[in-house]
């Protein structure tokens, strides 16, 4: 009888002690390393928010926007309309997505965790960018990251894009393959660069692996990038996976710089 009582109790017990040794966890790791907001360091009530104050400092693209380029417009022009830049110049991806405007309190959290290791921003920002991307995630069949060239990934030890995008992967359940596509050539840094530049800079440094030509082929995919600017980098991306087969591109990022509402992008 003690024998079956233990078998039947064990399944029970198990779980609630493993759950009261995790909620100890959080409040002795709560009193050692206080939550603060990311943005302006001041003492918040859990980790992974933000304060109001920085909160309050994002400017969150929500529609009316162009269906391609996202672009946010002052007045809501209707269903599928398309800015003067989409339709002047439409890019080779179907779609842009974004969180917000690469400003402010975007622009910080960016920064800190791209250039200051603060990996464990991505799950928050990966949390907002599945809801700028819900319409094509649930819909997508793949995730895919802008990725590094080798030497810049033992500099730095991660991928700001990996990152993020394994963090979407894990919030919203999609697939996501880290070695469909390869940077080949070593490139210069974006940073600075003009347009033409930054194309020029892009242009035959990516290729898709062996791996890849079978994971894209046919499929929709979601390629995700911690910021938008000139579009150089995602279209390069984007030209050598519609090569290999992908039916669809997506492109998610976290924040992107517009010139003014309605204009276009920078």
């Amino acid at each position: 009888m003690d024998e079956l009582d233990t078998r039947t109790r064990r399944p029970f017990f198990t779980p609630m002690l493993a759950g009261y040794a995790r909620a100890q966890w959080r409040r002795a790791s709560d009193f050692l390393f206080p939550p603060t907001c990311p943005g302006c360091g001041r003492h918040i009530a859990s980790h992974g928010a933000l304060c109001q104050v920085c909160w309050q400092d994002i400017s969150f693209i929500e529609r009316p926007y162009c269906e391609v380029l996202g672009t946010p417009f002052e007045h809501d022009l209707g269903t599928g309309f398309l800015s003067a830049a989409a339709i002047a110049d439409p890019p080779v991806f179907d779609r842009l997505r974004a969180v917000c405007t690469f400003d402010g309190t975007a622009r910080k959290l960016v920064h800190a965790l791209k250039y200051r290791d603060r990996t464990e921003l991505a799950p928050m920002m990966a949390k907002w960018m599945a809801r700028a991307g819900r319409e094509v995630l649930d819909d997508c069949d793949l995730i895919v990251a802008v990725p590094l060239h080798r030497w810049r990934m033992l500099s730095r030890r991660f991928n700001q894009s990996a990152e993020l995008a394994r963090a979407l992967s894990a919030e919203c359940g999609k697939p996501f393959s880290a070695n469909a596509v390869r940077r080949k050539r070593a490139t210069e840094h974006q940073v600075g660069l003009a347009k033409a530049q930054r194309e020029a800079n892009t242009r035959g440094a990516f290729e898709v692996s062996d791996e890849g030509k079978t994971e894209l082929f046919g499929k929709r995919i979601v390629l995700v990038d911690d910021v938008y600017t000139t579009g150089a980098t995602v279209t390069a991306v984007t030209r050598v996976m519609k090569r290999a087969g992908a039916a669809d591109v997506t492109v998610l990022t976290f924040a992107v710089a517009f010139a003014r509402p309605g204009a276009g992008i920078i």
